[in-house]
């Protein structure tokens, strides 16, 4: 217990002194109970002065879970001259009934298919000199389906084939968001925001979900380079760089 206490010393300046205690009690229940973690275990590992009142006094309070995270990982995990660079993932929880908040159908895949449960999105900072992934914001996901459908909708056209009569070519870096990346979009910025001057971050890691060229120009606008893998569909090109032969279009 006293060495937990040192550890979580650093967020003294975020949490009032009952807090923190209650969260010295918690995190040595979990360390030292097996099974399923409950309010009602955590109570009977905690030992004096951790009653399950006590217990559920702790989970009523509102807390930082970024900021708390972040003033942990920089104090003990990291070192000043690390380079640290961000990545990303969703995580599916199996979770079935009706009443749970945000309960939906999400692809996960470990189960090769679309299950009931929760979807999460995680976003990490990895230390490169340690090899390690030291999470920070888990943001639970809700399925925008109002906003699907109408953009399904808006993409659907008269039914002919080809390109429409008098468009233009499009800027392939205006590009207009779609809520999931809107959603990624504000979490990159709200942990950048968090991290500061503390350490430069200039890359953003994601799995082939993000590899398309709306997610590259949702991480630039907030400094941020794009490590994905591309999508199986992707037509790579060199810049033709010849002479003009002096009729028709030019060559790309």
């Amino acid at each position: 217990m006293p060495d937990i206490m040192v550890l979580v010393a650093c967020l003294h300046h975020c949490l009032e002194p009952t807090p923190l205690r209650h969260l010295g009690r918690v995190i040595e229940a979990m360390l030292s109970m097996s099974g399923r973690v409950t309010m009602r275990g955590l109570s009977r590992w905690s030992g004096k002065g951790g009653s399950y009142r006590t217990i559920q006094r702790f989970f009523t309070t509102s807390l930082h879970g970024c900021h708390l995270q972040w003033l942990l990982i920089r104090q003990h995990l990291l070192d000043a001259d690390d380079v640290v660079v961000m990545s990303g993932d969703h995580v599916v929880v199996t979770k079935s009934g009706k009443t749970t908040s945000g309960c939906d159908r999400f692809f996960s895949s470990l189960y090769g298919q679309a299950v009931p449960g929760l979807c999460f999105l995680c976003l990490s900072l990895r230390s490169v000199k340690r090899r390690t992934s030291y999470p920070v914001v888990t943001e639970h996901v809700e399925k925008a389906g109002e906003a699907v459908a109408q953009a399904q909708a808006k993409k659907k056209t008269s039914g002919q084939r080809g390109r429409p009569k008098g468009s233009k070519n499009r800027n392939r870096r205006e590009v207009e968001l779609s809520p999931s990346l809107h959603f990624i979009h504000e979490q990159i910025k709200r942990l950048l925001q968090q991290i500061g001057d503390a350490f430069k971050v200039g890359y953003f890691i994601f799995d082939g979900e993000l590899g398309h060229n709306e997610a590259m120009q949702m991480v630039r606008p907030v400094g941020l380079h794009l490590v994905s893998k591309l999508r199986h569909n992707s037509a790579l090109y060199f810049p033709y760089a010849g002479p003009y032969a002096g009729r028709g279009p030019r060559r790309t």
